[in-house]
């Protein structure tokens, strides 16, 4: 099995974080995993995207070309790379801020408000995590309670007041989607 990701959107919306934490809880899971990120010209809110792959076996090529996942985050994202989606593959948009559709009929997409979720949560920069939620339950690459495990070591004890409001965006996202 292999199986890879593709995480868009602006610098500044936690899109190598989101990719940064797959990869370290596929790698606590036992699984094989690539990380390739990419910057635009500006780090904050120019483009940013990361490329995440995870398998039972070696990695051959850490470059997704044919993602089964694609994250967006942004419009501009969705425009970029919708077509490098597998055929059969999934689409999850931040509906909060994506207002465009995909072009394509032979994916699943889903639609997940999760800026505005953040929002109501009291923490509008935790969007990438609800969003997370979402990912993980749609995708099943590694299990909740691993991935939050992961999430609370990359944030370290310095950041443990951000463990509550991550958990419940988490969470959040996680319970919008149904597999």
């Amino acid at each position: 099995m292999i199986t890879k990701t593709i995480f868009s959107g602006f610098g500044g919306q936690g899109v190598m974080m989101m990719g940064t934490s797959l990869a370290q809880s596929a790698m606590s899971k036992g699984f094989h995993v690539t990380y390739l990120p990419a910057y635009g010209a500006e780090m904050r809110g120019g483009t940013a995207n990361c490329t995440v792959a995870v398998s039972d076996d070696e990695i051959a090529s850490p470059v997704a070309s044919e993602p089964n996942y694609l994250v967006v985050m942004n419009q501009p994202a969705l425009f970029t790379f919708q077509n490098r989606v597998t055929p059969g593959g999934s689409i999850l948009i931040n509906s909060s801020i994506v207002e465009a559709s995909p072009s394509r009929q032979d994916i699943t997409t889903f639609y997940i408000p999760c800026s505005d979720m953040a929002q109501e949560l009291g923490n509008a920069r935790t969007a990438n995590i609800v969003m997370m939620g979402a990912f993980v339950r749609q995708s099943g690459i590694v299990p909740p309670e691993i991935y939050l495990k992961t999430l609370e070591t990359i944030m370290g004890s310095r950041k443990k007041a951000l463990a509550d409001i991550n958990r419940k965006a988490f969470t959040a996202g996680y319970e919008y989607v149904q597999k």
